[in-house]
């Protein structure tokens, strides 16, 4: 089924607008809350069967879509349309973030991240080659997660002294035992097999107080995709994404010892709740030296990420500048010219 917003005013199409979390009419001007949007004025064509193509309503182009994507934009007229048969059922999202930095507000930000990188390229910083600004709702688990964290370890006390002409070392072993209950609330996994997750992950944190129940307005505008992976199939991902954290608290339990052996260490994370959601993404295509770029933006914080080009003229300058430091220097340099994503 494709549903289209329609003006009450002049009839054109409306589209979610990320300043004023309305739906909004580029035509006149009027804006309407979603939560009040008349059904008079949401037209809807139904489909027999989940297929890839759709015809728009508005202007009777053929919409030639991929089988994930659940909200898009004629190309031929540019009617934002919801896919809305693509997001019901087991489909459905529970809550959304909505867009809350516009289109431009996105560019301007990137632009200006641009300049501030100060180991890229000088026509890199100038932020004059943005091939494409794409809204994007991406499919993502909220997890809650329980975990019990079960640990045997030796603990050493070292303490050196000297009494005459001798120097004494003094070695005391200690058992340690620990046994913690930890709750994790909201972890995302983004559940789209045609996103990176290296890149989906640095975007957090997203502010999950933002969260509203989902409606399809929302969409009107964006581009949206269903989900590829359901939250058993991404459980894996989630229980090695927050490992690092609860290895962390552990040790940060076991303090005031010299050294620390672990004899066991047993931790059990379980799945309490998991909700689908659909979170804001600003990608940015960008031409740098024959080579399209891709970064991603935080449609809610406007937080950038991506993998910026290095020039190695400034890298050698930088380098020269803090050679007295040169291990560290060269680790640094490696770190960077490997790729890092910022």
């Amino acid at each position: 089924m494709v549903i289209h917003y329609k003006c009450p005013n002049c009839g054109d199409d409306m589209a979610f607008d990320a300043e004023s979390g309305k739906l909004s009419c580029h035509s006149c001007g009027r804006k309407d809350d979603i939560e009040t949007f008349s059904e008079e004025y949401i037209s809807k064509m139904f489909s027999e069967e989940e297929a890839k193509e759709y015809h728009c309503e508005n202007c009777g182009a053929v919409i030639i879509t991929e089988k994930d994507t659940a909200a898009t934009t004629c190309s031929f007229c540019g009617a934002g349309v919801v896919l809305s048969d693509r997001l019901s059922g087991v489909l459905a999202p529970v809550k959304v973030i909505p867009f809350s930095i516009s289109k431009e507000e996105a560019r301007e930000a990137f632009k200006k991240w641009c300049k501030n990188g100060r180991l890229t390229p000088k026509g890199f910083m100038t932020a004059n080659r943005i091939k494409s600004i794409t809204g994007l709702y991406v499919p993502f688990w909220l997890y809650d997660l329980y975990a019990d964290a079960k640990v045997e370890a030796v603990g050493t006390k070292v303490r050196t002294y000297s009494r005459g002409d001798y120097i004494y070392t003094e070695t005391k072993y200690y058992d340690v035992y620990r046994d913690i209950d930890l709750h994790y609330k909201k972890i995302p996994v983004d559940a789209s097999e045609k996103m990176n997750d290296e890149l989906m992950d640095k975007l957090e944190p997203y502010h999950y107080n933002d969260l509203k129940t989902f409606k399809t307005p929302y969409l009107a505008g964006y581009i949206a995709e269903k989900y590829n992976y359901d939250d058993k199939e991404l459980f894996p991902r989630v229980k090695s994404k927050v490992r690092n954290f609860i290895d962390s608290y552990v040790h940060s339990t076991i303090a005031g010892y010299s050294s620390v052996r672990y004899k066991n260490k047993d931790i059990d994370t379980q799945q309490k709740n998991s909700y689908y959601v659909l979170l804001p993404v600003w990608m940015v295509y960008y031409d740098y030296d024959q080579q399209e770029h891709t970064f991603a933006m935080n449609g809610q914080t406007g937080k950038v990420v991506g993998k910026p080009p290095i020039s190695y003229g400034k890298v050698a300058a930088w380098f020269s500048g803090i050679a007295g430091s040169t291990f560290v220097s060269l680790k640094l340099i490696q770190w960077i010219v490997g790729g890092g994503i910022w």
